[in-house]
């Protein structure tokens, strides 16, 4: 699936999707995370993972 087909199917920009990608995302809605799961056929635990580093303010 291409960036442009998974934005559109997820409700986001390709410019949103490649912040997720990237790991430069500071939040996500769970209204877009739902959606991603319901797209891919995943728990959100598939796809998130804890990360104990130093918290920015």
């Amino acid at each position: 699936m291409s960036v442009g087909d998974f934005a559109a199917a997820i409700g986001i920009t390709p410019a949103n999707v490649a912040v997720l990608k990237n790991g430069r995302a500071r939040a996500i809605r769970f209204s877009t995370l739902d959606a991603i799961c319901r797209v891919l056929h995943c728990q959100p635990g598939d796809i998130l993972v804890w990360d104990d580093g130093p918290a920015d303010s």
